[in-house]
């Protein structure tokens, strides 16, 4: 298979529908495209209904092109990450892996234009985020939830208004920053570095103030992420976790027992925010972004280093914090659906406690006018306990 005939099927593939974010080669099934958080088969006039194992595999060794890491890799260990071109028209972050001796292929369409903060309507506090000198930023959420797109509209603010020098680590380079007021060195895994753990290191070398890692794999990748935090440097990451409280116990939970208590203390001095992110269904069709936003003070301090209590959850003192630019996804979800953007099953389908997002959506229709429950004809029974 030539470059030219891949290049044919990929376009083909993304004419073929709206809001494209995947590409899926799965033996067994047509040829997918993944539109607005489903997958969809697509007929592009091949000779063929379902992929075969061969066919995979030719796809799959033409887009790794003879790289031997790469190859190497995919045998060892069962998967590999690249990226692709489709010249003037896509990017994408492409990941090959095995199942059941085939392979399958997904690849993920990759916006060309550097995503802002007032694009994609992020909430204020990113602006905030992007003002910060040193410490850790994490952004976590569940695999294609746009981490990454948050994180380069942060690094886009800074790259508007710093002149300072950004080291990114990534795998692979999805966001190609220009050269603004910032100098960035954008470092991919496998072609440029050998692991997180390692480009990071070798990053505290390079005169970084602002490190970008890919993602906070091992414990290994997170000892060096808070020395170079403890040592001025303003370090963003991701982490596949769901909420606040769960990025922390997660981090803690890479470390021994022994450990716990210094690496509690370290996680306390060094967090500067965790913002949390889910896709959600927008009532219009898409999707939208909702966020959990938890920045450091005292009483987060406290929680990380003495743990949750009665009453001292993450999610009560997020809560709390609402004045100082927190937020949990529930109260987020109860504001988009005041502004009508998601329905009021999405927004009970998504809470982290459904009573309390009932609550509000009631108050927010009680406000309307609108009836906030289906009985209707209700009477006093004035005969109840009387003698007939």
């Amino acid at each position: 298979m030539k470059k030219q005939e891949i290049d044919y099927i990929l376009t083909r593939m993304l004419e073929s529908h709206k809001d494209i974010s995947d590409l899926n080669f799965t033996v067994g099934k047509p040829l997918q495209v993944e539109s607005s958080g489903e997958l969809i088969g697509v007929d592009i006039g091949l000779p063929f209904t379902e992929l075969t194992p061969f066919q995979t595999e030719i796809f799959a060794l033409n887009l790794i092109n003879r790289d031997r890491h790469l190859t190497e890799t995919l045998l060892a260990e069962g998967s590999c990450d690249l990226s692709y071109e489709l010249p003037g028209k896509a990017r994408f972050r492409v990941n090959i892996f095995s199942q059941r001796g085939n392979y399958s292929i997904v690849l993920r369409k990759l916006e060309a234009a550097i995503p802002t903060c007032r694009e994609f309507h992020l909430p204020e506090v990113f602006y905030e985020i992007a003002e910060e000198k040193n410490g850790i930023v994490l952004v976590t959420g569940a695999t294609g939830t746009g981490k990454t797109t948050s994180l380069a509209a942060i690094l886009n603010e800074i790259n508007e208004k710093k002149p300072v020098h950004v080291v990114t680590l990534e795998d692979p380079v999805e966001f190609q920053h220009l050269q603004k007021k910032a100098t960035f060195n954008q470092r991919e895994l496998g072609k440029d570095f050998k692991d997180f753990a390692g480009g990071l290191r070798a990053a505290l070398r390079q005169a970084p103030k602002v490190i970008l890692v890919g993602e906070m794999r091992d414990r290994e990748t997170v000892e060096i992420a808070l020395s170079a935090a403890e040592t001025g440097h303003l370090v963003m990451s991701t982490l596949h976790t769901v909420d606040a409280g769960q990025t922390i116990n997660r981090i803690i939970g890479m470390f021994g027992t022994e450990e716990e208590k210094h690496i509690r203390t370290r996680l306390a001095d060094a967090m500067r925010w965790i913002v949390c992110q889910r896709l959600l269904p927008g009532k219009s069709g898409g999707r939208i972004a909702a966020f959990e936003i938890m920045r450091m003070n005292l009483r987060v301090g406290n929680a990380i280093i003495h743990g949750e209590s009665e009453g001292k959850t993450f999610y009560d003192i997020i809560q709390a914090g609402r004045p100082f630019g927190m937020i949990t996804f529930d109260d987020y979800m109860i504001e988009m659906y005041g502004k009508g953007v998601i329905s009021e099953e999405t927004a009970s389908t998504y809470a982290s406690n459904r009573s309390f997002v009932g609550r509000g959506i009631d108050a927010i229709k009680s406000s309307r006018g609108e009836t906030t429950t289906e009985i209707d004809n209700l009477e006093i029974d004035m005969a109840y306990g009387k003698t007939r």
